[in-house]
């Protein structure tokens, strides 16, 4: 375990050593406020609840706490009207064991604080943290040094009250709340993304590019990185205007960690900067965006758009979040190793049309061609066949606004090199893997991908630079403090000053101590 990953409990053991109010269990009825609900075509998530807790400083002690609980909810996401603190100190809200901590240290919406989490705010005074899995959510207040002038800072207004939060609901509320179509077309063949790992690298790999949209602290969608700048893609009913964004975030990496194993990774939360064009309903239904902490999530991978017709039979697969779970892959029509899904109506309308499985939660997925695992259609209905906006129509009206040069010569990717040789990483080392490209004239591509794969249980350690056969470097990744594990991503690199011929480096620094791992292999996609 490294440093970093001791702060938590260590912090959590210091909160609770201190005086803390009694744990507040929730009870009150769901507030009746503006967007209390989202609209009938997303699926409804949870719910809206009062709250009168505060958190006030104190005399003694150093981290004063207050504790939402909703027993079997699936997350808490808390509202904070009044927030005010003293220079120094900070406000964390966490989940008990301290695998999730959000940390702002001012109000985000009158003042920047660079480091802090980020957040969403929702038609009303004050803003909400990013939310926070399970069924608690622990609200700290952590001062710098002691306060003995806390009834003054009190009577001048400091400290925080959270005048609300949103609760996830259990598995039966969410069934119950969504009775629509379910548009599982036969038997359910769905699997989670890592049971492809192995025999499906590339469909698991551009599976990381997609994440869970939380809109409004209400309701579920899913959405997905396109191209190599910050542009994400969701349908409109799930995004309708920039309020919506501002009250959305985006989980990357909210997949199990073993094949059926019901063991979800905390992963990735950003919120919604910019909403860059939209078409509604009924017309395209789709959304284009962008995110706060973009940097944060790059490592997961981008997705590119298949700009061409679909072909009637061809294989297809669609990642996403339906029935709100961790991020599913719809690989087979019918039963896992039998048919693989295919295009079925060529075009109907915008449509194109399937029977790969999807769900409520699954409108904004992208569906993949897997001739050239890019793109071809955004699922936003069901009914079986389900169905989605031809991706080609899409481009039409957003090709100016993105950056879909994956590099390849023309419509099809060019050579692809792999080093699948073992290299450890390990603890305040730098381990480097090398692979010779021949047979590409001229330089490299602006767009030169770079797929890794690193086995590492604290991926927040690792450093990655891509090494020219020049010398010159790229940074791909940079440390920082995501505790979750491994690295299975996909780079793009703006590589055109190189000549591509020659030997190109992966440099790994592991630059904390306690966590090691194995670079398992890389590839660069010309």
């Amino acid at each position: 375990m490294s440093i970093r990953s001791l702060l938590l409990p260590m912090a959590a053991a210091l909160a609770l050593a201190t005086p803390v109010p009694a744990a507040i269990t929730a009870q009150a009825e769901p507030v009746q406020t503006p967007r209390s609900a989202v609209n009938e075509h997303v699926t409804k998530a949870g719910e809206l609840k009062t709250s009168n807790a505060t958190l006030r400083y104190a005399p003694t002690g150093r981290s004063w706490q207050v504790v939402l609980t909703e027993p079997g909810s699936s997350y808490v996401k808390v509202h904070f009207a009044a927030f005010k603190l003293a220079p120094g100190d900070r406000v964390t809200v966490a989940d008990p064991s301290g695998r999730e901590v959000h940390t702002y240290r001012g109000n985000p919406t009158t003042t920047a604080f660079p480091g802090d989490s980020p957040h969403t705010v929702h038609g009303r005074p004050g803003f909400a943290a990013m939310s926070v899995d399970g069924d608690t959510a622990v609200v700290t207040l952590h001062a710098a040094m002691d306060r003995r002038n806390a009834d003054t800072l009190t009577r001048h207004g400091f400290g925080v009250r959270i005048d609300s939060y949103y609760r996830g609901f259990t598995s039966t509320e969410a069934a119950a709340a969504n009775p629509g179509t379910f548009s599982v077309c036969g038997a359910d063949a769905r699997r989670d993304v890592v049971c492809y790992q192995t025999n499906h690298p590339t469909e698991y790999a551009r599976s990381g590019a997609v994440a869970r949209q939380l809109l409004n602290g209400l309701g579920h969608c899913t959405a997905w990185r396109v191209g190599n700048t910050n542009r994400m893609l969701t349908n409109f009913h799930c995004m309708e205007s920039a309020a919506d964004l501002r009250a959305s975030e985006f989980q990357f990496d909210y997949q199990c960690s073993t094949c059926g194993g019901n063991n979800p990774k905390p992963g990735t939360k950003v919120s919604g900067l910019e909403l860059v064009k939209s078409s509604p309903l009924s017309a395209l239904d789709y959304a284009l965006f962008s995110v706060n902490n973009f940097d944060s999530i790059k490592s997961f991978g981008t997705l590119y758009l298949d700009v061409r017709e679909p072909k009637a039979g061809e294989r297809i697969y669609l990642p996403g979040h339906g029935d709100i779970k961790p991020k599913r892959l719809s690989l087979y029509e019918e039963s896992d190793g039998g048919a693989y899904c295919k295009i079925d109506v060529v075009a109907s309308g915008v449509n194109t049309g399937y029977r790969c499985d999807s769900s409520g939660g699954n409108s904004g997925s992208p569906v993949l061609a897997a001739s050239s695992h890019k793109v071809i259609a955004l699922h936003h209905l069901g009914g079986c066949p389900n169905w989605g906006t031809r991706i080609s129509l899409v481009h039409n009206e957003i090709a100016s606004l993105i950056d879909n040069d994956d590099g390849g010569p023309g419509p099809g990717p060019g050579k692809r090199f792999e080093n699948a040789a073992d290299f450890p990483v390990r603890d305040l080392a730098t381990a480097e893997s090398p692979i010779t490209v021949s047979g590409i004239a001229g330089n490299a591509p602006s767009a030169l991908k770079v797929e890794v794969n690193i086995k590492h249980t604290y991926r927040g350690d690792v450093r990655l630079h891509l090494v020219g056969p020049d010398g010159t470097t790229y940074l791909l990744k940079d440390t920082s403090n995501d505790s979750a594990d491994d690295i299975v991503a996909a780079y793009p690199v703006n590589a055109a000053a190189q000549v591509a011929n020659g030997v190109w480096k992966l440099r790994v620094y592991d630059a904390y101590q306690s966590d090691t791992g194995t670079l398992d292999s890389w590839a660069l996609q010309f």
